[in-house]
């Protein structure tokens, strides 16, 4: 009997639309625009980044598209998907300015950042490290050298902390973007590059030589990520929170995990198999 329910209630969430009358914040937007706006990094491989066709990939993305599609059976109508692009300073601010109605990227998910948007379940667990050029011989070694980082990150203040903890003398190196700590590795102006490890993997692997690169192994920080959305917007939220525990659920998460980290990644760290196990809620 009780499973029966459950059927029922799988199939009146995934099938049937809600009425226009029912609908509030951002669902409204959406169904009077006709489109839902996915916001993105567009330097975060593999989480967000552009293709060779300059169209919006990655692991996020991919979350991003499920629930769109969910949204559009919803709210009983076609939309487009439009994808706008954030950077880490304005990616707040474009969610509470109605720019973009979900945050798909890299963010992590953080309490002080639960004071100016929210956040879905948690989509992915990870740490931060360093990436060095191969040639140079680091070793966690980093007195007198110099380290980038983005600013406006969690890494930035994590970083620094994991400095002062360890007495290391180095230098900070605040920059724009993960594509200007590329750059600024390969010109030699910084000596490593922080970042979630990822991300750093996914710069690496879309680089035009991938073996010029090192990825330390040690991580300093724990970084849940999350999808970002307005605050106050239950009814949305629910909706994007019930795609994710369903695809961890039916465990549809592994063929998208596999699908960008696979190649490189193909044994899942635990705590990302504590996170399936976790965020599989029941309907």
């Amino acid at each position: 009997m009780k499973s029966l329910l459950t059927l029922f209630l799988m199939l009146a969430f995934f099938v049937n639309p809600l009425s226009a009358q029912e609908l509030t914040g951002t669902l409204q937007k959406i169904q009077k625009a006709g489109k839902i706006t996915i916001g993105y990094r567009a330097s975060q491989p593999p989480m967000s980044f552009l293709d060779k066709q300059g169209n919006p990939i990655g692991y996020s993305i991919d979350l991003g598209r499920e629930i769109a599609a969910t949204v559009q059976y919803k709210i009983g109508q076609k939309i487009k998907v439009e994808y706008v692009p954030v950077t880490a300073a304005d990616r707040f601010t474009a969610l509470n300015n109605n720019k973009i109605d979900i945050l798909c990227g890299s963010t992590t998910k953080t309490l002080s950042r639960c004071e100016v948007v929210d956040f879905t379940q948690l989509t992915f667990v990870t740490g931060a490290s360093f990436m060095t050029l191969r040639t140079t011989d680091i070793r966690n070694n980093f007195k007198g050298k110099k380290l980038g980082v983005i600013k406006g990150t969690t890494t930035v203040v994590n970083l620094k902390k994991m400095l002062k903890d360890t007495g290391t003398d180095a230098e900070v190196v605040l920059l724009d973007s993960a594509a200007d700590g590329l750059k600024a590795l390969q010109n030699k102006k910084i000596d490593a590059f922080s970042g979630d490890q990822v991300v750093l993997i996914g710069l690496a692997l879309t680089a035009k030589n991938p073996s010029d690169f090192t990825i330390l192994s040690d991580l300093y920080t724990f970084e849940p990520f999350a999808l970002a959305v307005r605050r106050n917007d239950a009814d949305f939220r629910l909706i994007a929170d019930r795609v994710i525990s369903k695809l961890y659920r039916d465990k549809e998460i592994l063929k998208i995990y596999d699908k960008w980290f696979g190649q490189f990644a193909a044994r899942r760290s635990s705590a990302f198999e504590a996170l399936i196990q976790l965020n599989a809620i029941p309907e």
